[in-house]
C-alpha cells in the first residue's frame, strides 16, 4: 500500500458529529489500494471491554484517491478509533501514530474523539433538503398589475429591452407576490431575492440604507404581505445581506468623505490615508473588487456589527423571512459570521444560511458560520459535462466524488446548486442542445443539496454575461419554450414526490472511460430511485443488476421489467430515464 496516500485527521470533514449520538469518519486511501477497510473502536478508559470493529464503505473514488465511509455510534459518547486496511495477504493499522503492523498497543496511539457535545453538533436546517429555490432579480421579474407606464415614463426602461450595466425596469416586491400562481404550478417552494433595500443602483448590490425597502421595490408593507403570502402557499423566502461593502451614498460613508478623520465612522471602514479620494479620484480605502463606489465595510468593528446585527433582526422581526444568503461571504472576518449565526438561529433555528463562496467553503461550513455556500465548483463541472462530448463518464464521476467528500455531510446534503445566476451567463446560451441543456438541469434536480433556478432558465431564457443574463422575464407564452418548461415542472414534481431525489444517499453505479452513459442511484429508507443518462448522438444498451422486480418509469408510470436480475434499458441519442421504487420501511 501507499502509505504517503492515506489520510484522515480527527476532526473537520475526516471526523465530526453528524446528530446527536452519531459520528462519521473517512478516510483517504490511494485509488484501488484497499480491497476493505474497517475501522476498530473502543472507550480508553476501559480499553478492555467493548472494543468493536466496524467494516467501512468506499464512498466516492476519484483519479487518485478512494473515500472510504463509515458511521459509529460511541455508547459513551466518546471513542478513540484506529483502521485497519487489507489488500489481498497484505494488512497495516492507521492511528494516531501513523502505520504499524499490528495494532497498536495502547489506546492513547489511537485517533481519539474526546467528546459528542450535543451542543456543538452542526445542525441545517431540515426543509432546505426538500427545497427547491428560485432566484429572482425583483426589478426583472413582472410589473404589478398597477403599474402606469406614461405616468413612469423616464424613470424605468421599458419593459424587454435590452438590459444595462444600470437602469431599472420597474418590477418589484407586488409584480412578485402577483406570480405566485405560477410559481406555484412551476413546483418552487423557496425563493431567493437579489437585494431589495435602498440604493442608488438597479442591482441594489450597493446599499446606501438597510433599514429601508429600496421604494423602486416596494415598501415594508408589500415585502410582509409577499413573505405572508408565500407562507400560506408553503414557500420560503430567503434574502440577499450584502455586509461586505455597501454604497458611497450610505451616510456614514459620506460623513466620512465629508469630515475625514473627524469622523466618528472613519473606523467603519477600511482607510489607507486622507482625504480618502486621491485628487485623481482613486480611493484610498478598501472597496469591493476595484469598485470605489462600493466601500467596504470594518466588520470586525464593534459598532459596524451591532449596526448590521440589527437590521438583521430587524427584518427577521419585522417580516419573518426563512433565511439570508450572504454576499462575497468569504471576504467578511469569521468571528463576525459566528456572531452572526447565533442572532440569526436565535430568532429562528431553521433559518438558512448560506454563503457566496466560488471555491472551497470548508472554512465556513464547520457548525459555527454558515448552513451551506453557492455550490459553484458542483454547477461547472456539470455544465463541463453536459455542454460537449469531451469529457466520459468516468472523468465525470471522479471530479463529482471530490467535490462530494469536501464537506461534512450535513453541510453536502443542503449545499445550494445552482448552474446559473445574476452572475454567470444564462445556461440555456452556454447549452443550446435542449437535449444537453435537460440533461444538465435533470443532474442538478437529482443530486443530493438544494437546487435553486435562475428565473427564465425553466423555459429557456438565454444571455451573455452580466448585464446580459439579467433579461426582463418573459410572459408571453409565444415567447416561451413550453415543452421545456413542462419538463421542469415534470422534474421539480418528481424530485419533491420522490423521497430518495430529496434526501436519498448518492452513488454513482456506472461511468466508464470512453463511454458517456451514466447511471447513478438515490436511495433511503423506503425509497429508491435510478437515474439513466445517454449522453451521446449514439444510442445505447445499459444494464444494470438488480434484485427487485418493482420499478416504475417515474415519468409515465409505466413497469420497467427486471429479467433474470438484470435490467436492460435502450436509450436513445441523448435520452435518459428515471425509475424508482418504493416500499414501507422496517418499523414504519
Amino acid at each position: 500500500m501507499q502509505a504517503e496516500a492515506v489520510y484522515h485527521a480527527a476532526g473537520g470533514s475526516w471526523a465530526y458529529a453528524y446528530n446527536h449520538e452519531t459520528v462519521h469518519l473517512r478516510l483517504r486511501v490511494k485509488r484501488n489500494d484497499a480491497e476493505q477497510v474497517f475501522v476498530h473502536v473502543g472507550d480508553k478508559y476501559d480499553w478492555g471491554a467493548g472494543q468493536q470493529e466496524f467494516a467501512m464503505e468506499k464512498i466516492a473514488a476519484d483519479t487518485l484517491f478512494d473515500y472510504w465511509f463509515c458511521p459509529v455510534i460511541p455508547p459513551k459518547r466518546r471513542m478513540s478509533y484506529a483502521f485497519r486496511l487489507q489488500q489481498g495477504e497484505e494488512q497495516c493499522w492507521y492511528s494516531e501514530v501513523g502505520f504499524t503492523d499490528t495494532p497498536p498497543s495502547d489506546a492513547g496511539m489511537y485517533f481519539e474523539y474526546p467528546y459528542l457535545h450535543e451542543s456543538e453538533v452542526f445542525q441545517v436546517p431540515d426543509w432546505t433538503k426538500k427545497a427547491v429555490f428560485y432566484q429572482i432579480m425583483p426589478d426583472r421579474f413582472s410589473l404589478p398589475s398597477d403599474y402606469d407606464e406614461s405616468q413612469e415614463e423616464g424613470k424605468f426602461l421599458h419593459w424587454g429591452d435590452e438590459p444595462q450595466l444600470d437602469g431599472a425596469f420597474g418590477g418589484n416586491l407586488k409584480g412578485i407576490r402577483e406570480k405566485l400562481d405560477y410559481l406555484e404550478e412551476l413546483g418552487i417552494n423557496a425563493l431567493y431575492l437579489t437585494p431589495i433595500f435602498s440604493s442608488p443602483s438597479c442591482h441594489k448590490y450597493d446599499i446606501s440604507d438597510y433599514k429601508q425597502i429600496d421604494p423602486n421595490l416596494g415598501d415594508k408593507k408589500e415585502l410582509k404581505a409577499l413573505v405572508d403570502e408565500c407562507h400560506k402557499r408553503g414557500i420560503k423566502v430567503v434574502l440577499d445581506a450584502v455586509f461586505n461593502h455597501c454604497s458611497e451614498a450610505m451616510e456614514q460613508f459620506v460623513d466620512v468623505l465629508n469630515r475625514g478623520e473627524k469622523s466618528p465612522y472613519k473606523d467603519w471602514f477600511h482607510i489607507h490615508s486622507y482625504p480618502i479620494r486621491g485628487e485623481d479620484g482613486q480611493p484610498n480605502y478598501d472597496t469591493f473588487g476595484n469598485f470605489g463606489h462600493m466601500p467596504k465595510l470594518n466588520t470586525a468593528h464593534p459598532e459596524v456589527q451591532e449596526y448590521l446585527l440589527t437590521v438583521t433582526r430587524y427584518w427577521m422581526e419585522e417580516s419573518g423571512i426563512d433565511g439570508w444568503r450572504l454576499d462575497v461571504a468569504n471576504e467578511i472576518d469569521h468571528e463576525f459570521w459566528r456572531h452572526f449565526r447565533r442572532l440569526v438561529k436565535s430568532i429562528n433555528p431553521e433559518a438558512y444560511i448560506v454563503g457566496e463562496c466560488w471555491t472551497d467553503a470548508n472554512p465556513w461550513l464547520q457548525g459555527d458560520q454558515f448552513d451551506s455556500a453557492m455550490n459553484y465548483p458542483l454547477g461547472k463541472r456539470i455544465l463541463d459535462y453536459f455542454e460537449g462530448e469531451s469529457l466520459d463518464g468516468a472523468s465525470f464521476a471522479e471530479t463529482v466524488a471530490r467535490l462530494s467528500v469536501r464537506y461534512p455531510e450535513q453541510a453536502h446534503e443542503v449545499l445550494f446548486n445552482l448552474l446559473g445566476s445574476h452572475d454567470t451567463g444564462r445556461v440555456a446560451t452556454r447549452i443550446e442542445d435542449k437535449r444537453k441543456l435537460k440533461h444538465a438541469f435533470l443532474f442538478m434536480l437529482t443530486y443530493p443539496g438544494t437546487p435553486c433556478i435562475f428565473y427564465g432558465d425553466e423555459y429557456g431564457m438565454t444571455g451573455g454575461d452580466d448585464p446580459d443574463c439579467r433579461k426582463c422575464m418573459e410572459w408571453h407564452p409565444d415567447m416561451r419554450d413550453e415543452e421545456l418548461l413542462d419538463f421542469f415542472k415534470t422534474l421539480i414534481h418528481l424530485r419533491c414526490s420522490i423521497p430518495a431525489l430529496s434526501t436519498g444517499r448518492y452513488r454513482m453505479l456506472q461511468a466508464e472511460s470512453g463511454n458517456p452513459a451514466i447511471i447513478y442511484e438515490r436511495i433511503t429508507d423506503g425509497s429508491h430511485a435510478l437515474i439513466w443518462i445517454n449522453h451521446s448522438e449514439e444510442p445505447a444498451e445499459v444494464s444494470l443488476a438488480l434484485e427487485t422486480n418493482d420499478w416504475k418509469d417515474a415519468w409515465t408510470g409505466e413497469d420497467v421489467p427486471v429479467a433474470d436480475g438484470q435490467m436492460t434499458i435502450q436509450l436513445d441519442s441523448f435520452s435518459f430515464r428515471v425509475i424508482h421504487r418504493s416500499w414501507q420501511p422496517e418499523g414504519s
